[in-house]
């Protein structure tokens, strides 16, 4: 079975950035949408919101989940005999 790869601090600490830009443009965003609207207004922010929250989950499914590839120092190898 392959092995699990484990996350670098940095790459971590990458996440944790993406996390804390996710939230601040999230409340900017919608703190705009809110500013001086009256009645029904389309909710613009909530597209930006989702395509951005399944970008943040992706980062961490590649981060947490990842598992190396027996075979690709074969591939290399192949891809370097050509």
């Amino acid at each position: 079975m392959p092995a699990k790869i484990k996350p670098t601090s940095r790459q971590k600490s990458l996440l944790v950035l993406h996390f804390i830009i996710f939230a601040i443009g999230t409340v900017l965003m919608w703190t705009m949408y809110t500013k001086g609207k009256t009645g029904w207004v389309y909710p613009w922010p909530a597209w930006i919101t989702a395509a951005w929250a399944l970008w943040l989950l992706g980062h961490f499914c590649v981060l947490f989940t990842s598992y190396e590839d027996k075979g690709e120092q074969e591939y290399k190898r192949q891809q370097a005999n050509g």
